[in-house]
This record gives structure tokens, sequence and C-alpha cells, in this order.
């Protein structure tokens, strides 16, 4: 997410960290690769040189507490004014006690409506709501077919959405039946909307007349993160038409002007909720500046990793798993399991951005090689029998060079494999394990391990 602005903040932070006296002439080199890194991310040039002169003269003026160091006291520095552009505080939708919680999705066409209207189902799901989903949009019948396809997709991954549709051509009187047929049947209703260019008076006009007969708790503005600075035109050109209560900044994977789209939405004055940041349906994060801006700087997010790791909903199953995990009793197929567990909450890349350091660290070359392996342990666990999942200590000779054959993994792997797993019940067996086991759930660890 935001590479090019990582690598610049990176390197930025690196030529800090690795001088032993931090003087003006470093100051200013730091800043200098701040500033490249902002503009290239399509940051507006004078916020850009505001902040470059805020940090300069506090870095030069102001005297660190005592027991910090210079060059730790400079780095908040530069940690604060970043969180100060791209809005400091966390966002968070509040559904209150009103049945159904009513949010209208709008924005202009291609800017990703339609797949952020099955990541909020998801994520409401996700947090024990019933989802009611339709859309309106009645000039792209593909879209509302696509809306259909990610609910039900939804649904086979167990969340409690619903999807509605009608072979209607008048999106208000869509929008009425849609809100009657989830009338008690669902605790948060999101509307999908046509997209909608400013200059367009008919739509912009079709849009209000939606939000008067829809009346949404909260109206959301979908922006692309592509465009850039133009994040702001567009969100002030809405804010003008609707009461956009919030905004979503999308599409920050892979553009190199996600900087800009988020601190031009910031500086409208908006709530950003949400940003996505991939195109499947759990792509989708809350935003929260400080969090973010310590992942591109890389020390690290560690709040939003743990609140990652307890969404994850632990069923009985993975409950009995990471019991038997943490009592070093357990097969190859639960330590696999278990690492599958971990990758639902994204990349071993992503999952490391969220480490204090760690993606300094690991070169990115290293994290692919070790995603590859997992899918060729996965693939060698195919081919064992129930005996050798359980106790893989018997797999030698003819065994191995069956299961090498039969899953098309080369021995050294699976030889690999067996050796992290003995390593695996090694260290849950001892006090680190029960601390990793704590940050998985705490309240897990008081019903089980200390009972």
């Amino acid at each position: 997410m935001l590479e090019e602005l990582k690598e610049r903040l990176r390197r930025a932070v690196d030529k800090l960290l690795g001088k032993a006296v931090v003087d003006e002439k470093l100051i200013k080199e730091v800043v200098r690769e701040i500033q490249r890194g902002l503009l290239l991310s399509d940051v507006n040039v004078k916020l850009v040189l505001d902040l470059s002169r805020r940090i300069e003269r506090r870095a030069l003026s102001e005297r660190p507490p005592p027991g910090v160091s210079t060059r730790d006291y400079v780095l908040k520095i530069i940690y604060d004014e970043l969180t100060g552009i791209l809005g400091r505080e966390r966002q968070r939708v509040e559904v209150g006690d009103r049945r159904p919680f009513k949010i209208l999705l709008v924005g202009l066409q291609g800017s990703g409506k339609t797949t952020t209207a099955a990541k909020l189902a998801m994520y409401f799901s996700g947090r024990g709501y019933r989802v009611g989903v339709f859309s309106v949009d009645t000039y792209r019948p593909a879209g509302r077919e696509q809306l259909r396809q990610l609910c039900e997709e939804l649904r086979r991954r167990g969340c409690s959405v619903e999807f509605f549709d009608a072979p209607l051509d008048d999106a208000v009187r869509l929008a009425e039946e849609g809100l009657r047929r989830f009338d008690g049947r669902a605790d948060v209703v999101i509307i999908d909307t046509a997209g909608r260019h400013k200059d367009e008076e008919a739509l912009m006009r079709e849009v209000r007349e939606l939000e008067a007969a829809i009346r949404p708790d909260l109206t959301l503005l979908v922006i692309d993160g592509s465009i850039g600075q133009q994040a702001y035109s567009q969100a002030r050109a809405f804010g003008e038409a609707v009461r956009v209560g919030g905004i979503i900044v999308t599409k920050l994977d892979g553009t190199a002007r996600g900087g800009g789209a988020l601190s031009a939405a910031a500086a409208t004055g908006a709530k950003i909720y949400f940003i996505g940041v991939g195109e499947k349906v759990e792509d989708l994060e809350e935003y929260n500046p400080p969090g973010l801006v310590g992942r591109l700087l890389g020390i690290g997010d560690m709040q939003s990793l743990l609140e990652r790791f307890r969404a994850i909903e632990l069923s009985r199953e993975r409950q009995e798993r990471l019991m038997k995990i943490a009592k070093g009793r357990f097969t190859l197929v639960d330590m696999i399991n278990q690492i599958e567990e971990l990758r639902r909450l994204g990349t071993l890349s992503k999952l490391l951005e969220h480490l204090p350091g760690f993606s300094l660290k690991i070169p990115k070359e290293v994290v692919r090689e070790a995603e590859r392996k997992i899918e060729m342990w996965r693939a060698a666990l195919s081919s064992m029998t129930d005996e050798e999942k359980v106790n893989p200590s018997i797999i030698k000779g003819s065994r191995l060079r069956r299961i090498s054959r039969g899953s098309g993994v080369d021995e050294r792997v699976i030889k690999e494999m067996i050796r992290q797993y003995n390593m695996v019940k090694r260290l849950m067996r001892s006090a680190r394990g029960r601390r990793l086991m704590k940050l998985l759930g705490e309240d897990f660890l008081k019903r089980g391990i200390g009972a």
C-alpha cells in the first residue's frame, strides 16, 4: 500500500537512524527525502512545503524531553506532522440502536462502490450485525449482478448477508422496495448507487431524490485513491449535493497517488472512515491515521495488528486447535490450518507491516519465499496418510519419497516442514509459546490453558 511514499519515507527514516549525530545537515537531508516522497504521491505542493518547514523548524528548535534521544524525538516530530495532514483521529461507524441503520454509498463511476458495498457487508457481518444489501443503479445491470455474486460469496463464507433486487427501472421505487424488504430483517442496510460525475446534473438530482426517499443514517462518498488531489474537488462537489457523512478511499494497494487522495480528502474536513487496500472482500480497513503513518515509516502499528487478530471469530474447532498448539499436542494439519487462519488476516508481508521494525528488516523476497513454501507444505500434506500427519517422525525413506512424488514437492522442503513443526511444538511448550497464545486471545487463554 502506498509503496512509493512508503519507500521514500523509510529512506528518510534510514538516514536518521543510520547516523550517530543528528545535526542540521542531516535534518535537511531527511526533510528533502520526505518532500520527494509526498510530492511523488501527489500531495499538494503547498501542503508539502508547509509540512517540511514545520518539521525542520521543530527539529532544529525544540529540545527533546529528558531520557529521549534527539533521533527519537525528530522521528516523533515527523510522525506527528504526517499524521496531521492525513487526519489525526480514527473514525468508527456507530450503528447505535436504530434498526435498520441505513448506509448510502455515492461516488463517481469506477470508484469501486460496488465492491466496497460487499466489503462493508462483510465488515458489519463480522461484528455480529445482520446485513441487507441492494443496488439502485438502474443504468448498469451488470453492476447489480456483480453485487449479487459478491453477496453470495459472503454467504458461502458464513456471513449474515442478504441481497435484494427487483425488475424496476426507477431508482427511487427500487430503493423503497429494498427498504421494505429489509424492514425487520436486517440491522444494517447498505445501498449502492449509480456512478455519478460531478458535472452530470441529472444524476446529481437523482441522488438528492434518493437521499430524500431513503433518509440514510450515514452517506459515504467512495473515492478512487488514484485520482490524487482531485479528491478535494470531488468531495466538495458531492458535499454540496448531499449530506456526506464520511469518505472511503479505495484502491490504495497499487496507486502512487494515494497520499494525495488521503491528504486532499482530509483537507475537506470530512471524516475518512475506511480505506480499500486490495480487491478481495476482506481488503477493507478502518482508517487509522496514526497507525498508517507508523506503517509508512516502518515503526509498526501494533494496535491494529492486535485488533485484526481479535477480529478472527474463534469457532469451537479453532479454539480446540489453539488449545492443542498451546499445549504442544497438535498435528501437522493443525499447524498448517493455523497458518491458513493467520493468512486470513492478509498476506505475510501485510502482517509484517504491522510489527515494529519487521518490515524494515525482512527483505520482500524473503517474505515471498516464505509464502511460497506455505503453499508447498499444503501440497505435501495432501499426499500424506492420517498416521503421517499425526506422527510426522515416521516420515523417512520410502514414505518421504512417496509423498514427494505424489505432491511434486522436493524432499528437502518436506523435511524442512517437519523441522518447523518440531520447532513450533517445542516453542509452544515454553513460556514464549504461552505469551504468543496470549497475543492471539487473552480470554481464550484464561478459559483454556489456565484450566
